[in-house]
C-alpha cells in the first residue's frame, strides 16, 4: 500500500508542477483571467456575467 500511496503523491506533485510551469517559472507569471468580461469576443456579442451589476438593469 505504501508504494501505491507514494506513487500517487509523486504523480500529483508532477501534475501540479507541469500545470503551473508558466506561472512558477516565468517572471511576472500569473493565472490567466477567465472571466467573461475579460473576453473581447464575448463583449462583442453582448454576453455578460450574471454577477455584473448591469446584468439586472
Amino acid at each position: 500500500m505504501i508504494p501505491t500511496l507514494l506513487f500517487t503523491v509523486v504523480l500529483l506533485l508532477v501534475a501540479v508542477l507541469l500545470l503551473g510551469v508558466r506561472i512558477f517559472f516565468t517572471r511576472g507569471g500569473r493565472f490567466p483571467n477567465t472571466h467573461i468580461h475579460s473576453n473581447p469576443e464575448m463583449r462583442k456579442r453582448g454576453i455578460t456575467c450574471a454577477n455584473d451589476p448591469n446584468f439586472f438593469k
